[in-house]
């Protein structure tokens, strides 16, 4: 009873003392408390307010860097008492330290603490937020550097993962601040779900991964920290489900540029500017969207013959008033393609020979991706996706029949099976009845004046991945033969020889037909 009769005296002491003292006689004594403090204290104490300045109008990023980290470390384990909060453009519930709480952290063998503060302004509603960092004194000169490295890091991959991405596409207004105009992006499609075989699977997320973790080496050799796509193939093979994969793996943003809705260069560049860093922009049918394979061939023809200055003016006005082939190209490889970081480019096209050669060469597109007809690995993940099936005894024949250049592509398999996902066996017998109808619509047509989508039919359903130098343009299509070595297409020895190969293992699988 007598010590605590002599701390209340002291209490009460201490109340009368700092209602008589002057206010700066107080600070200065608090000063000289918090310097005693220091000076006996193993740790050292770091404040992180939540505002830099005075003004509370710039934001500080290592404030927000250090909430987000606090998400990510799993706070419920060391605080007693958290704030939860879900915002609508979040995938997951947030975490938030209660006013004058601390979280306890370990980096590289220290102990750590983050303590939240939280004051009312005077004579206000608003309140003064802010983070003190408590490390161990000996050991802040190489500790405090690192840590806060790591804890920015750890947060921007957690924001990363954790925020809801979008779809944007442009509004016909890409000169003005609102150029664009987005949805939340929530497709399913992912690595594990697509058509596509092993090893290009294994390629493209290597490589997307390499991409994602570059940042360092890209600003060592000088070099925009982006990277371009050409996916190419038939319609259905694929290619819009690939880029929402692509998508979906990175945790990235995906901007869908409509060339059409362009009105000219300025304002693609525009477009550009206003896209964010770690997004996918896309423009699909790259060959379809305007005109730029002739703009080359009309400038040789207005070069090779004289114009009156009346039709010069003309086609400069009308050149001006639209997206031209430089315009793109400076928009994919330019000095304005460098006005963001971390940014993908894909083109999309059913026939790559339509794009002009320049907006496909190295430096732009710097992996090529064909996507042909589905092959039996694709197969057979669409067969566990839409059926459950890991093993029909159907699937030789399909096998077979993919071998013999029926097969089809994946988006028509797919439809099948999702026609008839409640019955796996009526499932497999359309799927063969249809590709016994490509082949036998292959072979009724015959091999002469095949165009693109033919050729993809009739050759083996392989999709290849090319990183580096694209295949020449001026050259014919090569096939690879049966001895591994590639030759030219189009001799009626060779035509003849398929027909006899095709028409053999369709002999060979009506037989097995009529065993099983």
């Amino acid at each position: 009873m007598e010590i605590l009769s002599q701390m209340w005296s002291f209490l009460g002491l201490l109340t009368v003392l700092q209602n008589i003292l002057p206010s700066h006689l107080l600070s200065l004594l608090h000063s000289f408390y918090e310097s005693l403090q220091d000076l006996f204290t193993p740790y050292s104490y770091f404040e992180i307010p939540e505002f830099n300045g005075y003004c509370g109008v710039d934001p500080n990023d290592l404030y927000r860097h250090a909430n987000l980290y606090l998400n990510s470390v799993n706070p419920s384990a060391t605080c007693r008492r958290l704030t939860l909060s879900r915002s609508k453009s979040a995938n997951c519930i947030s975490f938030t330290v209660a006013p004058n709480h601390t979280i306890h952290d370990t980096f590289n063998g220290h102990s750590l603490s983050w303590t939240h503060h939280v004051e009312t302004v005077q004579d206000s509603l608003e309140e003064k937020r802010s983070f003190t960092l408590k490390l161990p004194k000996s050991h802040r000169q190489t500790l405090l550097k690192s840590y806060l490295d790591h804890v920015s890091s750890t947060a921007e991959e957690f924001e990363r993962v954790s925020r809801e991405r979008r779809l944007f596409t442009n509004n016909r207004h890409g000169s003005y601040e609102s150029g664009w105009v987005s949805v939340p992006f929530r497709h399913p499609s992912s690595f594990d779900t697509l058509a596509l075989e092993p090893e290009l699977k294994k390629q493209i997320t290597e490589d997307l991964t390499a991409f994602a973790s570059g940042k360092e080496f890209y600003h060592r050799i000088g070099r925009a920290w982006k990277r371009g796509y050409l996916l190419y193939g038939p319609p259905g093979s694929g290619k819009s489900s690939l880029i929402a994969a692509m998508a979906n793996y990175l945790c990235y943003d995906v901007y869908d540029l409509e060339l059409t809705k362009v009105t000219d260069n300025s304002e693609l560049r525009a477009l550009l500017i206003q896209t964010t860093n770690r997004s996918i922009i896309v423009i699909e049918d790259i060959d379809c969207s305007v005109d730029l394979t002739m703009d080359r061939l009309s400038k040789r023809s207005s070069r090779s013959r004289p114009q009156p200055p009346v039709a010069m003016k003309g086609n400069d006005y009308q050149e001006n008033s639209r997206v031209t082939l430089s315009g793109l190209l400076n928009f994919t490889d330019g000095l304005w393609s460098c006005c963001g970081e971390e940014r993908i480019i894909v083109f999309t096209t059913n026939h790559r020979d339509n794009v002009d050669p320049a907006l496909v060469r190295c430096g732009r597109m710097d992996v090529h991706v064909s996507l042909g007809r589905c092959g039996m690995h694709a197969f057979k993940v669409l067969a566990m996706n839409y059926l459950n099936l890991d093993y029909h005894p159907l699937f030789q024949a399909v096998e077979s029949y993919i071998s013999s250049g029926g097969s089809l592509t994946p988006a028509q398999i797919a439809e099948v099976l999702l026609r008839n996902r409640w019955n796996a066996e009526v499932a497999m017998k359309e799927v063969v009845s249809a590709m016994q109808l490509q082949l036998q619509t292959q072979y009724n047509q015959g091999g002469d004046g095949a165009d693109y989508d033919e050729i993809l039919m009739t050759r083996s359903p392989e999709s290849a991945l090319a990183v580096g130098s694209p295949e020449p343009w001026d050259s014919p299509p090569l096939k690879v033969g049966g001895n591994g070595k590639k030759r030219k297409e189009g001799s009626n020895g060779e035509k003849k020889v398929n027909f006899l190969v095709r028409l053999r293992s369709l002999t060979k699988y009506d037989s097995d037909k009529r065993v099983l």
